[in-house]
């Protein structure tokens, strides 16, 4: 008799929940060897907050970006360009995002509060002014409109050499943190020409009404076209239409993770052009590092950058008076800068081939060039405002900056391809692991008391049903007991699967 073949049972054991969402690989360190005359201002805040230092530099950044973009153009591989940077930072809650960026915008700041105090008195001479010239223009056109003949011929001459009603001093205003197509049009229009668009709450922008549905498509174009350095389209009743020449506009946005994966994840944003232009990073976390006796301070550093800052935002943008047009002169590359480019422009531009280790994010990528031409220019005029030409030395240390952010952007392109059926399938999990008392679970358990954005039983249902195709959940039969009640549909969690994360 033949002998039963022995099985063994442990290599046919059932794998256990599987996980719904690639974990994302750490980044690179960030390469603050290559931030040049902002590196001290930087470290100084890193070493204050103990901050991922990848935070403070993109505040540092944008800063320095805002505040010499009115003054030059900078050579590229593609022609002039804008100075200007789009930087978005992501980073969860407690990370010390805000702490990061004040101690960096403080002098921005002041500036305003000083030249808001100014504009005051401006403001109340333009109101004298404006009361006298309308008071004439009322006692002319009375006059006329009481006389025949050679009294409305002399009313036409005086009102003539009236003159046009005395305009309103502009805005004073370097920044914005959330406003609407609209809203910043008009600031450019009656306002300063340079601005930035800075927000340690970016998701109240990004989920703010220039963003919602209706005005989606033409904030990203607008964004798009003051990126390129293009004139901008305003038309409003009351104000009529304009066209808008020689305007700058620098972001920040710092974002928490699924705000993040949620914009990153639209594809208007990247089929547009708008997330490609942005600087991207998601540094790893300090939570838990952040000792204070390891805490140092660099004042000198601060001051040295503040008084950087406030130089430049007290020097007079080049414009044409009359419509507040940039007039900004063109940044040169010198030979060497410009070989560095094209090398650099050549390997990603490979990279970017079918197969190739950045054919995913072709639109990031393709821009990348570019932006290592932008951040040499900042880094060039932040030394020095008259610099004639970017030399090779700021072009390298710009190349590794951007060779960072196409890194990241590579990295966390992953986590834009979750669903949100998967995202909020994995917020469930989380909350059932970390926060669901008992071994089992019903729909009506989950819109009654489960995360928010499950509150709908058919989002709660496609959620459960992702965990239970997944291993996380095992359906029960029907009219199974759970809870001292028949239950129609009810589910088994598997509480023994290991980590929440």
């Amino acid at each position: 008799m033949n002998a039963k073949p022995q099985i063994n049972e442990a290599a046919f054991a059932p794998e256990g929940p599987q996980p719904l969402v690639r974990e994302i690989a750490p980044g690179a360190a960030f390469p603050v060897y290559a931030l040049g005359p902002l590196r001290p201002a930087v470290e100084a805040v890193q070493g204050m907050t103990q901050a991922p230092i990848a935070i403070p530099a993109q505040s540092a950044l944008a800063v320095a970006a805002l505040a010499v973009q009115g003054f030059a153009d900078v050579e590229t591989l593609g022609g002039p360009r804008p100075t200007s940077l789009f930087a978005l930072t992501i980073a969860r809650s407690g990370e010390r995002k805000s702490a990061c960026d004040a101690p960096l915008m403080a002098p921005l700041r002041a500036h305003e509060r000083e030249q808001a105090k100014a504009q005051r008195e401006e403001m109340e001479r333009w109101r004298n002014a404006q009361a006298l010239w309308k008071g004439m223009r009322d006692k002319i056109l009375a006059e006329a409109k009481s006389g025949k003949g050679e009294k409305r011929t002399a009313a036409q001459a005086d009102l003539e050499a009236l003159g046009p009603e005395p305009e309103a001093p502009p805005s004073v205003d370097r920044t914005v943190t959330e406003p609407t197509f609209e809203g910043l049009t008009k600031l450019f229009a009656f306002g300063q020409p340079s601005l930035g668009l800075f927000s340690d709450e970016g998701g109240q922008f990004l989920g703010g009404h220039a963003m919602n549905s209706e005005n989606r498509q033409k904030t990203l174009a607008a964004f798009n076209d003051l990126w390129q350095g293009n004139a901008i389209r305003r038309t409003r009743a009351g104000d009529g239409h304009a066209t808008l020449y020689g305007r700058r506009l620098a972001v920040h946005l710092m974002v928490q993770p699924g705000v993040a994966r949620s914009f990153m994840a639209d594809p208007l944003a990247a089929d547009t052009g708008f997330l490609p232009r942005f600087l991207l990073c998601e540094p790893p976390s300090a939570i838990g590092t952040r000792i204070q006796a390891n805490a140092r301070r660099d004042e000198m550093a601060l001051a040295l950058f503040a008084g950087r800052l406030r130089t430049i935002l007290e020097a007079q943008m080049p414009m044409q008076p009359e419509t507040r047009e940039l007039q900004p002169r063109m940044l040169q590359l010198s030979p060497e800068a410009r070989a560095l480019l094209v090398a650099f422009s050549d390997a990603i531009e490979v990279a970017q081939a079918p197969n190739g280790n950045l054919a995913h994010i072709t639109g990031t990528a393709s821009k990348t060039a570019e932006q290592a031409a932008r951040i040499a220019g900042v880094l060039t005029l932040w030394r020095d405002l008259e610099a004639p030409k970017v030399e090779a030395t700021d072009m390298a240390s710009a190349i590794d900056l951007a060779q960072f952010y196409l890194s990241e952007a590579s990295r966390l392109a992953s986590a834009a391809l979750v669903s949100a059926e998967i995202d909020r399938a994995e917020t469930l999990r989380k909350w059932l692991l970390e926060k669901w008392p008992h071994p089992e679970v019903t729909t009506r358990d989950i819109v009654n008391g489960g995360p928010n954005q499950l509150r709908e039983s058919p989002k709660a249902r496609a959620a459960l049903g992702i965990l239970e195709k997944h291993g996380w959940l095992i359906k029960l039969e029907s009219g199974t007991i759970v809870r001292g009640a028949r239950r129609k549909e009810a589910w088994s969690i598997d509480k023994g699967a290991g980590s929440v994360v």
